[in-house]
């Protein structure tokens, strides 16, 4: 029982078979590995969005402890603040006389401490009687009708306040006018 020899035309169309489901299978192959490719490429994508993303945070995160770390430490300095102030406001005339030497030194160690804020981004609040109540700045320590003034109006300073770059420290203790509109 021996073959026949194939003639030349099925064995064409042998070929032809042949190469279509070879052209099929690397069709398959093709889209999966393209499928698997652009799979890649957006994890790729992805991957350095996070990276790109982590950079910003970092530098957004490094900038915010150089600028506001030390806002604990300026917390704990501000009643020293206070205390100096406190001192040099409740020194009399018959007092500087006497003392003037000690004066003078409490209040260059005052000028001082605000050098040293201001070096470090620390500003000093300091509302005055007339100016409007805000209370992104100010706390209200009382409320009073008081006349000749409008309600909102800062009537009393009790204590200044302070902020550290753009950040509230501590807000200026304030009196506030009730006065009702006439």
């Amino acid at each position: 029982m021996s073959e026949e020899p194939k003639s030349l035309d099925e064995l064409a169309a042998e070929a032809d078979d042949i190469e279509l489901e070879a052209a099929a299978a690397n069709a398959e192959t093709i889209a999966a590995l393209t499928a698997e490719r652009d799979e890649f490429k957006d994890r790729f994508m992805r991957a350095v969005a996070d990276a790109e993303n982590a950079r910003k945070r970092a530098e957004r995160d490094r900038r915010e402890a150089e600028q506001y770390g030390g806002s604990k430490l300026a917390r704990d300095l501000l009643p020293v603040y206070d205390n100096l102030k406190r001192a040099v406001d409740s020194i009399s005339d018959d007092q500087r006389e006497a003392n003037a030497a000690l004066i003078e030194g409490i209040e260059l160690t005052l000028r001082s401490l605000v050098n040293v804020f201001e070096k470090h981004g620390i500003v000093v609040i300091q509302p005055q009687v007339g100016d409007r109540f805000d209370p992104q700045q100010h706390e209200a320590m009382f409320e009073a009708p008081l006349p000749g003034t409008k309600a909102g109006d800062i009537i009393q300073v009790s204590g200044h306040g302070f902020v550290l770059h753009d950040r509230l420290l501590r807000p200026a203790q304030v009196g506030v006018s009730s006065m009702p509109a006439s």
